[in-house]
Protein backbone atom coordinates (compact mmCIF):
# COMPACT_ATOMS: atom_id res chain seq x y z
CA UNK A 1 0.00 0.00 0.00
CA UNK A 2 1.46 3.38 -1.03
CA UNK A 3 1.45 6.62 0.92
CA UNK A 4 -1.56 7.92 -1.01
CA UNK A 5 -3.50 4.73 -0.32
CA UNK A 6 -2.65 5.00 3.39
CA UNK A 7 -3.85 8.61 3.51
CA UNK A 8 -7.07 7.63 1.78
CA UNK A 9 -7.64 4.81 4.29
CA UNK A 10 -7.12 7.20 7.21
CA UNK A 11 -9.51 9.71 5.72
CA UNK A 12 -12.19 7.12 5.07
CA UNK A 13 -12.04 5.82 8.63
CA UNK A 14 -11.74 9.15 10.43
CA UNK A 15 -14.79 9.61 12.72
CA UNK A 16 -17.36 12.03 11.38
CA UNK A 17 -17.73 15.36 13.12
CA UNK A 18 -20.54 14.95 15.63
CA UNK A 19 -23.31 17.51 15.85
CA UNK A 20 -23.59 19.20 19.21
CA UNK A 21 -26.25 17.39 21.24
CA UNK A 22 -29.35 19.36 22.17
CA UNK A 23 -31.61 19.23 25.22
CA UNK A 24 -33.78 18.69 27.08
CA UNK A 25 -31.48 16.41 29.00
CA UNK A 26 -32.66 13.66 31.33
CA UNK A 27 -30.68 12.67 34.37
CA UNK A 28 -30.40 9.19 32.83
CA UNK A 29 -28.90 10.53 29.62
CA UNK A 30 -26.35 12.58 31.52
CA UNK A 31 -25.49 9.62 33.75
CA UNK A 32 -24.87 7.58 30.60
CA UNK A 33 -22.39 10.23 29.46
CA UNK A 34 -20.65 10.26 32.84
CA UNK A 35 -20.35 6.46 32.67
CA UNK A 36 -18.66 6.40 29.26
CA UNK A 37 -15.07 5.18 28.96
CA UNK A 38 -12.98 8.23 29.80
CA UNK A 39 -11.14 8.39 26.46
CA UNK A 40 -14.40 8.22 24.52
CA UNK A 41 -15.93 10.91 26.71
CA UNK A 42 -12.92 13.20 26.28
CA UNK A 43 -13.00 12.71 22.50
CA UNK A 44 -16.68 13.62 22.35
CA UNK A 45 -16.24 16.66 24.58
CA UNK A 46 -13.23 17.90 22.64
CA UNK A 47 -15.11 17.46 19.35
CA UNK A 48 -18.01 19.57 20.62
CA UNK A 49 -15.59 22.10 22.09
CA UNK A 50 -13.70 22.68 18.84
CA UNK A 51 -16.91 23.23 16.93
CA UNK A 52 -17.77 26.20 19.11
CA UNK A 53 -14.34 27.42 20.26
CA UNK A 54 -11.95 26.64 17.41
CA UNK A 55 -9.48 29.33 18.53
CA UNK A 56 -8.77 27.43 21.76
CA UNK A 57 -8.51 30.49 23.99
CA UNK A 58 -8.83 30.52 27.76
CA UNK A 59 -10.78 33.23 29.53
CA UNK A 60 -9.04 34.64 32.61
CA UNK A 61 -11.41 35.87 35.30
CA UNK A 62 -10.45 37.34 38.66
CA UNK A 63 -12.64 37.09 41.76
CA UNK A 64 -12.47 39.58 44.62
CA UNK A 65 -14.32 39.34 47.92
CA UNK A 66 -15.62 42.90 48.32
CA UNK A 67 -17.54 42.06 51.49
CA UNK A 68 -16.20 39.11 53.48
CA UNK A 69 -17.72 36.93 56.21
CA UNK A 70 -20.72 37.21 58.49
CA UNK A 71 -23.17 35.52 56.12
CA UNK A 72 -26.32 34.21 57.87
CA UNK A 73 -26.63 31.25 55.49
CA UNK A 74 -25.44 27.81 56.60
CA UNK A 75 -24.00 26.46 53.34
CA UNK A 76 -21.96 23.49 54.53
CA UNK A 77 -19.00 24.24 52.29
CA UNK A 78 -18.63 27.96 53.03
CA UNK A 79 -16.06 29.42 55.44
CA UNK A 80 -17.89 32.79 55.35
CA UNK A 81 -20.96 31.51 57.20
CA UNK A 82 -21.47 33.16 60.57
CA UNK A 83 -22.56 29.76 61.93
CA UNK A 84 -19.12 28.16 61.53
CA UNK A 85 -15.84 28.87 63.30
CA UNK A 86 -13.40 29.02 60.40
CA UNK A 87 -11.27 31.99 61.38
CA UNK A 88 -12.88 34.25 58.76
CA UNK A 89 -13.79 37.60 60.30
CA UNK A 90 -16.71 39.67 59.06
CA UNK A 91 -15.67 42.79 57.17
CA UNK A 92 -17.47 45.77 55.70
CA UNK A 93 -17.91 46.41 51.99
CA UNK A 94 -14.66 47.58 50.44
CA UNK A 95 -14.23 51.18 49.33
CA UNK A 96 -14.43 52.03 45.64
CA UNK A 97 -10.76 52.98 45.28
CA UNK A 98 -9.65 49.66 46.82
CA UNK A 99 -11.78 47.69 44.36
CA UNK A 100 -10.60 49.76 41.40
CA UNK A 101 -6.96 49.14 42.34
CA UNK A 102 -7.60 45.40 42.52
CA UNK A 103 -9.47 45.43 39.22
CA UNK A 104 -6.72 47.38 37.48
CA UNK A 105 -4.12 44.93 38.81
CA UNK A 106 -6.21 42.04 37.51
CA UNK A 107 -6.48 43.68 34.09
CA UNK A 108 -2.73 44.37 34.02
CA UNK A 109 -2.15 40.67 34.76
CA UNK A 110 -4.29 39.64 31.78
CA UNK A 111 -7.78 39.13 33.24
CA UNK A 112 -10.73 40.21 31.07
CA UNK A 113 -13.53 39.58 33.58
CA UNK A 114 -13.67 40.87 37.15
CA UNK A 115 -16.11 39.29 39.59
CA UNK A 116 -17.07 40.88 42.90
CA UNK A 117 -18.39 38.65 45.66
CA UNK A 118 -20.22 39.78 48.79
CA UNK A 119 -21.22 37.49 51.64
CA UNK A 120 -24.87 38.44 51.89
CA UNK A 121 -27.93 36.23 52.01
CA UNK A 122 -29.72 38.88 49.98
CA UNK A 123 -28.54 42.48 49.61
CA UNK A 124 -30.66 45.36 50.86
CA UNK A 125 -31.48 48.38 48.71
CA UNK A 126 -28.62 50.36 50.24
CA UNK A 127 -26.21 47.50 49.56
CA UNK A 128 -27.15 47.32 45.89
CA UNK A 129 -26.73 51.09 45.57
CA UNK A 130 -23.13 50.74 46.78
CA UNK A 131 -22.43 47.79 44.49
CA UNK A 132 -23.78 49.79 41.54
CA UNK A 133 -20.97 52.29 42.14
CA UNK A 134 -18.42 49.45 42.16
CA UNK A 135 -19.79 47.98 38.93
CA UNK A 136 -19.66 51.34 37.18
CA UNK A 137 -16.08 51.92 38.32
CA UNK A 138 -14.84 48.49 37.19
CA UNK A 139 -16.74 48.75 33.92
CA UNK A 140 -14.93 52.04 33.33
CA UNK A 141 -11.64 50.14 33.21
CA UNK A 142 -12.82 48.17 30.17
CA UNK A 143 -13.33 44.90 32.04
CA UNK A 144 -16.33 42.62 31.88
CA UNK A 145 -18.13 42.80 35.20
CA UNK A 146 -19.62 40.01 37.29
CA UNK A 147 -21.12 39.99 40.77
CA UNK A 148 -22.28 37.38 43.26
CA UNK A 149 -24.29 38.94 46.06
CA UNK A 150 -26.78 36.28 47.11
CA UNK A 151 -30.47 36.28 46.28
CA UNK A 152 -31.77 39.20 44.20
CA UNK A 153 -35.14 40.88 43.89
CA UNK A 154 -36.20 41.89 40.36
CA UNK A 155 -35.59 45.61 40.93
CA UNK A 156 -32.08 44.90 42.19
CA UNK A 157 -31.27 42.95 39.04
CA UNK A 158 -32.48 45.85 36.90
CA UNK A 159 -30.37 48.32 38.90
CA UNK A 160 -27.27 46.21 38.35
CA UNK A 161 -28.02 45.86 34.65
CA UNK A 162 -28.37 49.63 34.31
CA UNK A 163 -24.97 50.03 35.97
CA UNK A 164 -23.38 47.84 33.30
CA UNK A 165 -23.20 44.46 35.03
CA UNK A 166 -22.45 41.81 32.41
CA UNK A 167 -22.79 38.61 34.45
CA UNK A 168 -24.36 37.52 37.70
CA UNK A 169 -23.07 34.42 39.47
CA UNK A 170 -25.53 32.33 41.47
CA UNK A 171 -24.63 28.65 41.68
CA UNK A 172 -27.13 25.84 42.08
CA UNK A 173 -24.44 23.91 44.01
CA UNK A 174 -25.89 20.42 43.53
CA UNK A 175 -28.99 18.47 42.47
CA UNK A 176 -32.36 19.53 43.96
CA UNK A 177 -32.79 16.32 45.96
CA UNK A 178 -29.39 16.70 47.66
CA UNK A 179 -29.62 20.43 48.27
CA UNK A 180 -31.00 20.29 51.83
CA UNK A 181 -28.01 18.13 52.82
CA UNK A 182 -25.82 21.12 52.00
CA UNK A 183 -27.90 24.13 53.09
CA UNK A 184 -31.34 24.62 54.66
CA UNK A 185 -31.50 28.39 55.17
CA UNK A 186 -32.85 28.81 51.64
CA UNK A 187 -34.55 26.59 49.10
CA UNK A 188 -33.59 25.40 45.66
CA UNK A 189 -36.48 27.42 44.27
CA UNK A 190 -34.95 30.54 45.84
CA UNK A 191 -31.90 29.89 43.67
CA UNK A 192 -33.97 29.42 40.54
CA UNK A 193 -35.99 32.56 41.26
CA UNK A 194 -32.84 34.68 41.43
CA UNK A 195 -31.64 33.25 38.13
CA UNK A 196 -35.01 34.13 36.59
CA UNK A 197 -34.77 37.72 37.88
CA UNK A 198 -31.25 38.03 36.44
CA UNK A 199 -32.40 36.73 33.05
CA UNK A 200 -35.40 39.04 32.99
CA UNK A 201 -33.12 42.03 33.59
CA UNK A 202 -30.97 41.06 30.60
CA UNK A 203 -27.88 40.06 32.58
CA UNK A 204 -25.94 36.99 31.45
CA UNK A 205 -25.91 34.07 33.87
CA UNK A 206 -22.90 32.47 35.53
CA UNK A 207 -24.14 29.32 37.28
CA UNK A 208 -22.57 26.00 38.17
CA UNK A 209 -21.97 23.78 41.16
CA UNK A 210 -19.61 21.95 43.47
CA UNK A 211 -18.34 18.38 43.29
CA UNK A 212 -17.13 16.48 46.35
CA UNK A 213 -19.74 17.39 48.98
CA UNK A 214 -20.65 13.76 49.69
CA UNK A 215 -23.13 13.60 46.83
CA UNK A 216 -23.86 10.39 44.92
CA UNK A 217 -23.14 10.08 41.18
CA UNK A 218 -26.82 10.57 40.41
CA UNK A 219 -26.69 13.95 42.14
CA UNK A 220 -23.83 15.04 39.89
CA UNK A 221 -25.89 14.02 36.88
CA UNK A 222 -28.85 15.85 38.38
CA UNK A 223 -26.85 19.07 38.76
CA UNK A 224 -25.80 19.03 35.10
CA UNK A 225 -29.39 18.30 34.07
CA UNK A 226 -30.62 21.33 36.01
CA UNK A 227 -28.02 23.58 34.41
CA UNK A 228 -28.35 22.26 30.88
CA UNK A 229 -32.14 22.49 30.92
CA UNK A 230 -32.26 26.12 31.98
CA UNK A 231 -33.67 28.09 29.05
CA UNK A 232 -31.24 29.36 27.96
CA UNK A 233 -28.47 27.52 29.74
CA UNK A 234 -25.83 29.67 31.51
CA UNK A 235 -23.26 31.56 29.47
CA UNK A 236 -20.69 30.68 32.14
CA UNK A 237 -20.63 27.38 34.03
CA UNK A 238 -18.16 27.19 36.94
CA UNK A 239 -17.44 23.63 38.08
CA UNK A 240 -15.86 23.63 41.54
CA UNK A 241 -14.06 20.90 43.41
CA UNK A 242 -14.83 21.28 47.10
CA UNK A 243 -12.13 23.07 49.06
CA UNK A 244 -12.43 21.41 52.46
CA UNK A 245 -12.11 24.20 55.01
CA UNK A 246 -11.65 23.26 58.68
CA UNK A 247 -14.62 24.35 60.74
CA UNK A 248 -17.19 23.80 58.00
CA UNK A 249 -19.56 20.78 58.15
CA UNK A 250 -18.08 19.39 54.91
CA UNK A 251 -14.46 19.65 56.01
CA UNK A 252 -14.14 15.87 56.33
CA UNK A 253 -15.72 15.00 52.97
CA UNK A 254 -13.92 12.43 50.86
CA UNK A 255 -11.83 14.10 48.14
CA UNK A 256 -13.37 13.78 44.70
CA UNK A 257 -11.63 11.39 42.32
CA UNK A 258 -9.73 13.56 39.80
CA UNK A 259 -11.09 11.58 36.85
CA UNK A 260 -14.64 12.03 38.12
CA UNK A 261 -14.03 15.76 38.19
CA UNK A 262 -12.72 15.68 34.61
CA UNK A 263 -15.88 13.80 33.62
CA UNK A 264 -18.02 16.61 35.04
CA UNK A 265 -16.15 19.15 32.94
CA UNK A 266 -16.59 17.01 29.83
CA UNK A 267 -20.31 16.50 30.34
CA UNK A 268 -20.82 20.21 31.03
CA UNK A 269 -19.15 20.92 27.70
CA UNK A 270 -21.23 18.37 25.78
CA UNK A 271 -24.56 19.48 27.25
CA UNK A 272 -23.83 23.24 27.13
CA UNK A 273 -21.75 23.59 23.97
CA UNK A 274 -21.41 27.38 23.77
CA UNK A 275 -20.91 28.10 27.47
CA UNK A 276 -17.64 29.17 29.01
CA UNK A 277 -16.98 26.16 31.25
CA UNK A 278 -14.89 27.45 34.10
CA UNK A 279 -12.36 25.40 35.98
CA UNK A 280 -12.96 27.01 39.36
CA UNK A 281 -12.30 26.20 43.04
CA UNK A 282 -9.99 23.34 43.91
CA UNK A 283 -7.38 23.88 41.19
CA UNK A 284 -4.65 24.28 43.78
CA UNK A 285 -5.12 20.64 44.78
CA UNK A 286 -5.37 19.25 41.23
CA UNK A 287 -1.90 19.64 39.82
CA UNK A 288 -0.98 20.45 36.23
CA UNK A 289 -1.83 17.05 34.72
CA UNK A 290 -5.44 17.00 35.95
CA UNK A 291 -5.93 20.61 34.88
CA UNK A 292 -4.62 19.69 31.43
CA UNK A 293 -7.23 16.93 31.21
CA UNK A 294 -9.89 19.45 32.20
CA UNK A 295 -8.84 21.72 29.32
CA UNK A 296 -8.97 18.71 27.02
CA UNK A 297 -12.48 18.02 28.34
CA UNK A 298 -13.64 21.48 27.32
CA UNK A 299 -12.83 23.89 30.15
CA UNK A 300 -12.00 27.27 28.64
CA UNK A 301 -12.14 29.64 31.56
CA UNK A 302 -10.30 29.80 34.88
CA UNK A 303 -10.33 31.98 37.94
CA UNK A 304 -7.03 33.81 37.83
CA UNK A 305 -5.18 35.12 40.88
CA UNK A 306 -3.93 33.85 44.22
CA UNK A 307 -7.27 33.77 46.05
CA UNK A 308 -10.92 32.81 45.46
CA UNK A 309 -12.89 34.88 47.97
CA UNK A 310 -11.13 33.46 51.05
CA UNK A 311 -9.55 30.21 49.79
CA UNK A 312 -6.31 29.64 47.91
CA UNK A 313 -5.84 29.48 44.15
CA UNK A 314 -2.78 28.93 41.93
CA UNK A 315 -0.91 32.19 41.47
CA UNK A 316 -0.70 34.16 38.23
CA UNK A 317 2.83 33.02 37.38
CA UNK A 318 1.95 29.34 37.81
CA UNK A 319 -1.08 29.71 35.54
CA UNK A 320 0.92 31.56 32.92
CA UNK A 321 3.53 28.80 32.86
CA UNK A 322 0.89 26.06 32.66
CA UNK A 323 -0.97 27.68 29.78
CA UNK A 324 2.31 28.18 27.94
CA UNK A 325 3.24 24.52 28.43
CA UNK A 326 -0.12 23.44 27.00
CA UNK A 327 0.03 25.85 24.07
CA UNK A 328 -3.12 27.64 25.25
CA UNK A 329 -3.67 31.37 24.95
CA UNK A 330 -5.42 33.83 27.23
CA UNK A 331 -8.30 35.59 25.52
CA UNK A 332 -7.20 39.13 24.73
CA UNK A 333 -10.19 40.88 23.24
CA UNK A 334 -13.33 41.72 25.18
CA UNK A 335 -16.13 39.35 24.30
CA UNK A 336 -19.65 40.68 24.70
CA UNK A 337 -22.03 38.33 26.53
CA UNK A 338 -24.27 36.47 24.14
CA UNK A 339 -27.36 34.39 24.70
CA UNK A 340 -27.23 30.71 23.93
CA UNK A 341 -30.01 28.35 23.14
CA UNK A 342 -30.57 25.23 25.19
Amino acid sequence: MGANDLQQTITLHRPAKAAAPQGPWTVEAIQALLDKPLMDLLFEAQTVHRQHFPEGDIELATLLSVKTGGCPENCGYCPQSAEFDTGVKAQKLMEVDEVVRAAQAAKDAGATRFCMGAAWRAPKDRDVEKVVVLVEAVKGLGLQTCATLGMLEPHHAHQLKAAGLDYYNHNLDTAPEYYTDVVDTRTYQDRLDTLAHVRSAGISVCCGGIVGMGEAPVHRAGLIAQLANLNPYPESVPINSLVRVPGTPLADSEPVDPFDFVRMIAVARITMPTARVRLSAGRQQMGDAVQALCFMAGANSIFYGDKLLVTGNPDVEADTVLLRKLGLNARQVQEQPEGCAA
